[in-house]
């Protein structure tokens, strides 16, 4: 059988990946990158077989690589996404895509000159949950999609304070690039993903700030965003997300789609990580609610599902098209909340 020789960049997020890279049949985890020696040393541990570089260059000089996985702050997935590209590997990169849509763009352009397949590692799309409503809207059960709303607040949940999530020149922003970028993902995938037009939004930093200020820590983005998402096909999408923020639950996820014939929704359970989906529709006149019992993603996950694409030569989704579809959102949001102004979303090549 032939395996897809895999190198992944960045053991923190990264070693989640690597794990399902490592036990899936048909990929051969032959090389692990990360710059800080005891991360990348515990990594080897786990994974022995597995070649270890603290220099992505090298790797890629030395190992005949046919995918890479990026695992690494948002600053840097430009740079090296290009020069796997250029090196002749298929490319898997976490979200967001890059740090603003012109990154996104030159990517995409490298990609086709390359003939190499960029995906965006949009994860919510591989539960159980998520795909089970996402097949009941490919048979029609919302009908005409008017409306979406979706959101992922906390109330207390800065990733790394003081480190690079907080700084707007390695990150691009705050929980809407980091958190955001995932379920506006969702919902517009759900909405079949249609072409964004006018954004209103506003984002805020008074509880971040204020913690930066009286810990002497780095802060320079939002802590809380808000936008209204307007599309050609006459839909809207209402976003909100915090990192921290004065709610009840610790965190709270959920995303909800409205159409002419029914509603579905996408939400966390009791405050963690697991999901549950429901679907509201009418029979014969008689309100009626649907819960899917999903037995896990029949995908499995962004990792193999990109590993099992690439061999079996057929097309996978989130793809980097999208995943600059979304840059250009998130442009919008934070041009439009620094100018008080609704602000037009552009158009991708």
């Amino acid at each position: 059988m032939k395996k897809l020789r895999v190198g992944i960049v960045g053991m923190g997020m990264g070693r989640h990946h690597a794990k399902d890279l490592h036990s899936h049949s048909r990929s051969d985890l032959v090389a692990i990158v990360d710059a800080d020696e005891s991360r990348l040393e515990e990594s080897a541990g786990q994974f022995p077989e597995s070649q270890q570089y603290t220099d992505y260059e090298k790797m890629l000089a030395e190992q005949d690589l046919d995918m890479v996985v990026l695992a690494i702050p948002n600053f840097l997935h430009k740079p090296f996404a290009i020069a796997a590209l250029e090196a002749g590997c298929h490319v898997l990169c976490e979200k967001p895509m890059a740090m603003n849509t012109a990154e996104a763009e030159e990517m995409l352009a490298v990609a086709r000159k390359s003939d190499r397949r960029l995906m965006i590692n949009f994860s919510y799309r591989f539960t159980g949950a998520a795909h089970a409503l996402k097949q009941a809207v490919d048979a029609g059960v919302l009908g005409d999609v008017y409306y979406g709303r979706t959101g992922w607040l906390r109330r207390d949940g800065m990733p790394g304070f003081g480190g690079w999530f907080g700084q707007k020149n390695k990150s691009g922003g705050g929980p809407l690039i980091d958190l955001g970028v995932h379920k506006i993902d969702l919902a517009l995938w759900l909405m079949g993903y249609p072409s964004p037009e006018w954004i209103l939004a506003r984002t805020y930093d008074h509880l971040g700030k204020a913690r930066a200020e009286g810990l002497g820590k780095d802060f320079d983005v939002e802590d809380f965003a808000a936008a209204l998402v307007t599309f050609d096909n006459g839909a809207t999408l209402d976003v909100t997300v915090s990192w921290a923020s004065h709610i009840k639950e610790k965190e709270l996820m959920e995303t909800r789609i409205l159409g002419t014939k029914g509603g579905v929704v996408h939400r966390n359970i009791n405050e963690g990580y697991e999901f549950e989906g429901e679907i509201f529709t009418d029979f014969n006149g008689v309100p009626s609610n649907i819960q899917p019992q999903p037995r896990g993603c029949p995908l499995g996950s962004s990792m193999t599902h990109f590993v099992d694409c690439i061999l079996d030569d057929k097309p996978h989704i989130a793809t980097g098209e999208e995943g600059a579809t979304l840059m250009r959102i998130l442009d919008a949001i934070y041009e439009s909340a620094a100018s008080r102004e609704p602000v037009r979303v552009g158009r991708g090549s």
